[in-house]
């Protein structure tokens, strides 16, 4: 009875996870006439600068999140219940809005006639710079960075802070000593959901970058537009085993009770 359960999800699985897993690695390993061939994978040095300034960047949006995103989920785990509700509905609010519409909604806000050179009376020139594509990274993937963080310590025991207080820790102690060991799986699973999108973006680099320099995901995009569907096979092939990798670090710091999820 389960397997009969079961088999709607499985087939949904091998149709849009397995299969298509299985195409990009079918095509990465052969050339244009079908034929077995390294060649396409011998080329990917070709783009190793793209491949470094994408994690650049991508790490350093998932450090900003980071830095924003714990304080904020501190603060939201220790507000009243009520507050909480609250904070997690505006956290989430720009989340009902479409990506390019949230992205083009940024570019008017840092285009060089936008809302903030207005404001301020300037002309700083921000669009086109790895700035604006770094912004619009922790912009869009603030969220994914403060709910499990948020998840993990409102599930701590509060005994755990009173405690902690009573041994004579301080705030700053309490947070550093306790809350935040406690909290590391909820850091490792945001970290990773920020990252991987961070490193395989491509619309948000095509505006806010002003196409003036390229991220892993524009190559990939560029690759199967023009038909060099081999070379951008052996792209996202690569692609998916850094996925693979930060998904196995977070499973296996990480706890899927406390932020944390297992693939």
């Amino acid at each position: 009875m389960n397997s009969i359960a079961a088999a709607p999800h499985v087939f949904w699985a091998i149709l849009f996870i397995v299969l298509p897993l299985f195409i990009v690695v079918y095509y990465a390993f052969v050339d244009s006439s079908g034929n077995f061939s390294f060649e396409n994978i011998t080329a990917l040095k070709d783009y190793a600068p793209i491949f470094g300034l994408s994690v650049e960047l991508s790490v350093i949006a998932t450090a900003v999140c980071l830095i924003i995103g714990y304080p904020l989920a501190y603060i939201m785990a220790r507000a009243k219940p009520k507050n909480q509700k609250l904070f997690v509905m505006l956290l989430m609010l720009p989340m009902w809005t479409n990506l390019l519409i949230r992205t083009y909604s940024i570019m008017a806000i840092l285009d060089d006639g936008g809302f903030l050179n207005t404001l301020l009376n300037t002309s700083f020139h921000i669009v086109g710079t790895k700035g604006a594509v770094i912004f619009g990274m922790v912009y869009d993937f603030l969220p994914y960075m403060v709910l499990p963080i948020y998840t993990c310590i409102s599930k701590i025991d509060k005994h755990m802070w009173e405690a902690a207080q009573d041994l004579g820790c301080n705030t700053v102690t309490t947070l550093t000593k306790v809350i935040l060991p406690l909290s590391m799986s909820g850091i490792i699973s945001g970290v990773t959901m920020v990252l991987v999108p961070s490193i395989s973006t491509f619309y948000i680099s095509q505006k806010l970058g002003g196409g003036t320099f390229e991220l892993i995901g524009d190559t990939i995009e560029r690759q199967f537009v023009t038909g060099a569907l081999n070379v951008g096979a052996a792209i996202s092939l690569v692609m998916m085993i850094l996925i693979l990798i930060s998904l196995t670090v977070m499973n296996r710091f990480g706890n899927g009770d406390e932020g944390g999820i297992i693939v």
